[in-house]
């Protein structure tokens, strides 16, 4: 077991394989050294686990829950088209959507609940650029949709 999977075992963390994809995508290409996942969302067996728009249904609170276990998820994905998380050399972007109510300008704070977890897994190189924007509607009521963009290393 590498040391990511390790670092993640030892935070209580099991990575989910991914489903099949929802339409016609696949969930991540390499380019080079770098790896483009598809978005993702915070599905756990299959359901979210909140549905809305932050400022109505969903708190920020419950968005940074909503971030963290779509970061989870693309981890999954990594793990599952990289075969090992110790391959990445770091995290360099994440373009994130927030499912906001009108007059909702907190998506930065909901999106930490993914940077945060990146930053717990992979240390310094955890760190990344990032956007975070907020869309009035998101696939299947989703509260948050995140891609990343990680590096390889060579």
């Amino acid at each position: 077991m590498g040391i990511i999977s390790e670092r993640l075992k030892s935070m209580g963390i099991e990575l989910p394989t991914p489903g099949a994809p929802a339409a016609m995508y696949i969930p991540a290409v390499t380019v080079g050294n770098l790896v483009y996942t598809s978005g993702n969302d915070c599905r756990i067996n299959g359901k979210l686990i909140y549905e809305g728009k932050l400022g109505r249904e969903v708190t920020i609170e419950q968005g940074q829950q909503a971030a963290r276990q779509t970061m989870i998820n693309l981890l999954g994905v990594l793990q599952w088209h990289l075969g090992d998380l110790d391959r990445v050399e770091r995290v360099v972007k994440l373009l994130a959507f927030v499912n906001s109510a009108d007059g909702f300008a907190d998506q930065p704070y909901v999106i930490n609940g993914a940077s945060e977890l990146l930053e717990q897994v992979f240390g310094e190189s955890g760190k990344h650029a990032r956007s975070a924007i907020g869309t009035s509607d998101l696939p299947f009521n989703t509260p948050v949709e995140i891609e990343m963009i990680v590096q390889l290393k060579v």
